[in-house]
């Protein structure tokens, strides 16, 4: 904060440029993390229909403190060494997210199936942690996957509690179209929100692909609110007993995870 001195109006326009810089920074953090690979500076610019200067010097500054990396390679930019060990720190000191490792862990090898630690980030549904199961045919996500909330059941958990401006606030147009083109109805999805905050899970079946299902637990936070899941992807064809054994575990996990 800047001290002006007594009797002195504070001046607004150096700070009307940090928030502008502010701002663009975190627009190219969010698109990379996105993008999910590496970008040429002048690709960024277009997708972020900036001016290149802009972005030359803000990648600039951000490269030099090591928060980007320019490849050797092809001068493509990415995520540098810094923000993984920014990462490391917040997972070695968020209680939840420490104890949600472990227990992602525990029960994929438990269990045998695939088994994710899920939050919500910028109004998407994001994999914070991931441990793949031991079935020949493995079915596997990827940390930092951000997708669309209605496309999952841990995004049904995610929005219990939320009212109906709320949701349609948070869910675009395109978020209710799934991969294979099926339109879900906004008020199919805010009735299944409404189902699964009664049941205190969730299952979906085949949204994402014809294969899968994922079953969901909610982790409560202080608040009595759904502040994470835990889940499991599963192949489709399991009995209803096993998918019945696997729910009790999976909200026994997240019962231990929960503030309440």
């Amino acid at each position: 904060m800047r001290i002006e001195a007594e009797g002195r109006a504070p001046r607004t326009k150096p700070a009307t440029r940090r928030e502008r810089s502010v701002d663009r920074i975190v627009q190219i953090l969010e698109f990379l993390h996105g993008h999910g690979e590496g970008i040429r500076i002048g690709a960024l610019a277009k997708a972020l229909d900036a001016p290149r200067s802009s972005i030359y010097t803000v990648v600039n500054d951000l490269t030099e403190a090591g928060l980007l990396e320019v490849s050797p390679d092809d001068a493509r930019i990415f995520f540098g060494k810094r923000m993984y060990l920014y990462g490391l720190n917040y997972i070695r000191e968020n209680s939840l997210a420490k104890r949600a490792r472990a227990e992602v862990d525990r029960l994929a090898k438990e269990t045998g199936e695939t088994c994710e630690f899920c939050m919500l980030q910028t109004g998407r549904y994001t994999i914070m942690h991931m441990c793949p199961g031991t079935r020949p045919f493995r079915i596997s996500s990827a940390v930092g996957l951000q997708i669309p909330i209605p496309w999952t059941a841990s995004g049904r958990l995610l929005l219990a509690g939320h009212d109906r401006t709320e949701i349609e606030a948070l869910i675009a147009p395109e978020d209710l179209v799934l991969p294979d083109g099926r339109h879900i109805m906004i008020d199919d999805f805010i009735e299944a929100i409404a189902q699964a905050r009664q049941d205190g899970y969730c299952l979906t079946k085949g949204l994402v692909d014809a294969y899968t299902q994922c079953l969901a637990a909610p982790i409560y936070g202080a608040e009595d609110h759904v502040e994470a899941t835990i889940c499991l992807v599963l192949p489709i064809d399991l009995s209803d007993d096993q998918t019945a054994g696997l729910r009790d575990r999976l909200l026994r996990s997240g019962q231990s995870l929960s503030a309440r």
